[in-house]
């Protein structure tokens, strides 16, 4: 039971309908009266609560000007405390009739919920609690629907989601979470910038959808009377500009995949891609290991992290090639395996095998992702993947079956991609062409050829390391979230009429 509901007992038979009604009544009546909070346009705040609480010796003593959503309050005779949520924190007011005047009697008439403004005194209470005492305060915006029960918050999970807003004013920890969102893209930015890479931006709009295996999004541009895709990757026209002259490019933002949801996907994500001239997948490996290990540094301070129980080492990277991945946790060795042989022992193992892809590299990647993935706990590099599933990287010299690839795993998720880019325009005509006959043969994620993009790397493109990494599941480790729905400020949900 909320402290509102202990001093306005009658409230708790009243159901959430009638809450509402008595509100909008509330509300109209400060309209009649020429006091409609909605018409309030600016309220100049000069202290936060986190400042006020931060650094309550410098404050105490002096006026201040603070503003938020009631979130509690004990509504006496002459005499009420309540508490104020602002964008740090919660602060206490202190509220005397004697002080404010009528004022006050308005005051009693409010909701938990309400926007406000104050004016007055920091002070400490007698329970050490640094307030303010108030001798002005002001409605800003009147809450029409009650927030959720103050000791039991809003726990039902799809409704967080769907209702974020709120989720945000009654669980403070969600807000936490997001914050450090942001500081960790932000630290990926200065870690990038410090190495003279610059942040480009690339059409969302795609003619062709290309850049990654994945089923797209199709919308209508109405004008050009055109079928368009959302991106699913910005890869290509990145590597466009790779040609072009830059040498060090990124680019944060959202990729949209038509695929299946769960804790681990969503149809929007974000991610980062970005590319280096001159280099390799190795050079990317220590791109990884550097981003990761920058961004513990400063975004939490250590580069030890628990994640659903275990303790994530961050400071420890393994390699291991998938031929040797596969190896060691199933026992079979690729390498001394024709395709059909790969088949059986794939088949003997309990691979569901897709009737067209199996050739051996096929069989090795599905083996690997059935029965490896799955015990790739602490941070790890799979590299040299085969070439079927690389169709943009480029082969390995010594063995033209595989490719200068990786993906890295962290708690049996893959968490990220890079490659020796494919320069050669010939060769990646060619990959087109064979990923189109698997389009053809029925698999609809299978990249659709573009050819201004083999017209581009024609033109000449230098050797090139590529990298991109998941920002939500990054986000997930560092925030210890189980979901990706928890680390999405709006995730994508089912219409609840669907």
């Amino acid at each position: 039971m909320s402290k509102e509901q202990t001093q306005q007992p009658q409230l708790e038979v009243i159901d959430v309908n009638e809450q509402i009604q008595i509100r909008r009544e509330k509300l109209e009546k400060l309209v009649s009266e020429g006091k409609n909070p909605f018409e309030k346009v600016r309220f100049e705040k000069t202290a936060s609560s986190k400042e006020i609480k931060d650094n309550v010796a410098e404050w105490e003593g002096k006026q201040v000007s603070i503003a938020g959503r009631i979130v509690s309050r004990r509504i006496m005779g002459k005499a009420s405390f309540a508490h104020v949520l602002d964008g740090q924190g919660t602060i206490q007011m202190y509220l005397r009739i004697d002080a404010i005047g009528d004022d006050y009697l308005e005051f009693k008439t409010w909701d938990i919920g309400d926007i406000v403004g104050a004016k007055g005194e920091v002070f400490i209470t007698h329970m050490g609690e640094p307030s303010v005492r108030v001798t002005e305060i002001e409605l800003l915006a009147k809450s029409l629907i009650p927030l959720p029960e103050k000791y039991h918050g809003l726990t039902n999970t799809d409704l967080r989601y769907r209702q974020r807003y709120v989720d945000l004013i009654v669980n403070p920890e969600v807000k936490k979470t997001f914050e450090t969102r942001s500081k960790l893209i932000n630290e990926i930015r200065n870690y990038l910038n410090q190495k003279d890479f610059i942040e480009v931006e690339t059409p969302i709009l795609n003619t062709v959808a290309s850049g990654a295996n994945a089923r797209p999004f199709v919308t209508h541009h109405n004008t050009l009377d055109l079928d368009m895709h959302l991106r699913i990757a910005p890869e290509l026209y990145l590597k466009r500009l790779i040609v072009g002259g830059f040498e060090r490019v990124y680019e944060i933002g959202r990729n949209f995949r038509n695929e299946g949801m769960d804790t681990k996907h969503n149809p929007e994500f974000t991610m980062i891609e970005l590319y280096q001239a001159y280099t390799d997948y190795n050079g990317m490996m220590d791109m990884v290991e550097g981003i990761y290990k920058h961004c513990c540094d400063t975004v939490l301070g250590t580069r030890k992290v628990v994640f659903e129980d275990v303790e994530i080492d961050f400071d420890n990277w393994t390699k291991l090639s998938m031929v040797e991945a596969v190896e060691k946790y199933v026992g079979i060795n690729f390498d001394q395996l024709t395709a059909e042989e790969a088949v059986v022992k794939a088949k003997e193992l309990g691979v569901e095998l897709d009737k067209n892809k199996l050739s051996w590299g096929d069989v090795l990647y599905q083996v690997f992702d059935q029965k490896v993935e799955e015990k790739l706990v602490q941070p790890t590099f799979i590299y040299d993947y085969p070439i079927e599933v690389s169709p943009l990287t480029k082969k390995k010299a010594s063995d033209p079956r595989l490719t200068e690839r990786f993906e890295f795993f962290v708690c049996a998720r893959e968490c990220g991609n890079a490659y020796s880019e494919l320069n050669d325009p010939i060769d990646q005509a060619q990959r087109f062409v064979a990923q189109a006959q698997q389009r053809a043969a029925g698999d609809d994620e299978s990249m659709a050829c573009d050819d201004d993009f083999v017209n581009a790397l024609s033109y000449g493109m230098p050797p090139t390391g590529g990298l991109g990494i998941g920002i939500d599941r990054m986000v997930m480790f560092f925030t210890n979230q189980r979901s990706i729905r928890d680390v999405l400020l709006f995730p994508t949900m089912k219409p609840l009429n669907k």
